[in-house]
Order: structure tokens, then sequence, then C-alpha cells
């Protein structure tokens, strides 16, 4: 079962708890701290780490967000638990909830300014730092059913770019530059997710593959996964290799579940949600 508090992070609990609006798909959000205007031709040391966890528990208590996170040495505070809304997004009034909207809103602050120093040498952008502890920030929002993926892309630089309808239909992980009702344009770049350890997967076959009376063993291991997923339709008797309707439900529960709507959860697989659904491969 899913952490509430991340392992490795200290545990700063502000209080002050308030739930989500579950019927959006989980997502996580990315900020950097952005906390002084360096430049290539003006760099400036990093801010310390106690620095910015003494900010959050103290005057900047209604901009915290869950986990601070500090890149060049893999330290990590935490201010609300994973169950909670965190405070580090604007939420107007009327609007969609952005602090709110998803099973879980998980939103990370990287200790980190363009053209920061550490130790003499000087780091353009985020991606470019050490990341440590990535791996592990990385597997425990995963660890909250938040997919590896970036709806409104990979953030590269510093442009805004926000959809409220991609917001509230799809999960992953969010630019700053990309939330709704927001005008910051962070974080700047973002480190790659880390592969999951994992047996080979099974390839996509194709949509075609998946038609009435269709029969496979692939079709046997895409059930088990659904049911392992909770995407269980399944009637007793059916059978597991035989493609039929409760496949197609089981499927399009799948595909809601990644925050697909309309045609493109209609229970027939595609190659993105067959990909994130991990079908063992058949020797």
């Amino acid at each position: 079962m899913a952490e509430i508090w991340m392992p490795q992070a200290i545990n700063m609990d502000l209080g002050d708890h308030a739930p989500y609006d579950q019927g959006f798909p989980p997502k996580a959000i990315a900020h950097i701290t952005a906390d002084r205007p360096a430049t290539a031709e003006n760099p400036m040391d990093l801010v310390p780490f106690t620095s910015l966890q003494n900010f959050f528990t103290h005057d900047g208590k209604e901009k915290a967000p869950h986990i601070l996170w500090d890149p060049f040495a893999g330290a990590f505070a935490q201010f609300f638990p994973a169950t909670s809304r965190s405070k580090a997004v604007h939420d107007l009034a009327g609007g969609t909830r952005t602090d709110r909207a998803g099973k879980v809103v998980i939103q990370i602050e990287a200790l980190f300014f363009p053209f920061c120093r550490v130790n003499g040498t000087v780091f353009r952008q985020l991606a470019d730092t050490p990341c440590k502890g990535w791996p592990e920030l990385n597997a425990w929002v995963r660890s909250w059913e938040v997919p590896d993926y970036w709806p409104m892309g990979h953030p590269v630089d510093f442009t805004s770019n926000r959809s409220e309808s991609i917001w509230e239909t799809q999960g992953g992980w969010y630019a700053h530059a990309q939330v709704p009702e927001n005008t910051h344009v962070d974080p700047g770049s973002w480190p790659a997710f880390v592969d999951q350890p994992q047996t080979t997967t099974e390839p996509f076959p194709g949509a075609s593959f998946f038609h009435t009376g269709q029969r496979s063993p692939v079709i046997a291991a895409m059930h088990g996964r659904l049911v392992a997923e909770g995407c269980d339709r399944y009637q007793p008797g059916d059978v597991a290799d035989l493609w039929e309707t409760d496949d197609m439900e089981s499927y399009a529960a799948w595909q809601q579940k990644l925050g697909f709507s309309g045609p493109d959860a209609d229970g027939i697989p595609g190659k993105s949600s067959w990909d994130r659904l991990r079908v063992p491969h058949l020797v």
C-alpha cells in the first residue's frame, strides 16, 4: 500500500489537511523554488535547504508543497500527507480546484533556480543537476498511481501552456507552467522518469487483434493485469483467453483510470494504454 509520508522525507506536517476532488485522475505538479534572480552573467549561490524548509513552515505556509526536494544532496522535507491537498498553486474561487482536482495532486518543489552555483559549479537547468533522490521520489509518486506521463509535454523551457480540459481529464505529471489559473512558468526542465524494475512486456498486437471471438494467451495475460489493477469487470464463468464484452468493460475501466475519456475510453486497447498496462511477455 502507498505510504502517505515519503519514507526518505523529514516529516514537517503543517496540519490544515483538506481532501481531494476524487472524480479527477491522479496528478503530480513539478515546481522549482526560483528563489534568487541569477543570470548567466551573475550566477548566485544556492539557498540552503534548511532556509526553504524554514520558509515553508513559517512565512510560506500558505505556499507549501507536499515535498521540498534538494536535487544536489538528495534531501526531502514533507509538509502535507499525500492524502491532503497542498498549497503551492493558485486555486481561484469558482474554477477547477487546481490543488485538489485528482485522486491525488502531489506537488514537488525542487530546490533550484537557473544559474545557481553549488561548490563552484553553475547549473543552468534542473535536469543538469545530480538529481539525487529522484529515483526514490519518482517511485513514491508512482505508488500513488500517478502515471509516468506528461499530458502536456515534458517541460524543456519556461514556456506557459495551459489547458483546463486536459488538466481535468488526464492523469500524470504537469509543470507549474501547465496548471490552469496560474501564471508561473517553472520548472523549465525536469529529470526523465526512472525505469521500473520489471519483466519484459508483451508488445501491442494492434487494435484489430481485439475482436469478438479472438482467443489468445495474450488476452488471458491482459485479463490478469486488469484484475491486478483493480479494473475487474468480469463475471463468473468468463473465459480468460477469449475476447468478450467483459474484456471491453474491464479495459475501458483501465483507460478511465489513466485519465482517458469518450472515444479514447471505448474498451479497445490502444498502444499508449497497452504499454502502460505492462502485460507480461509470453515466451
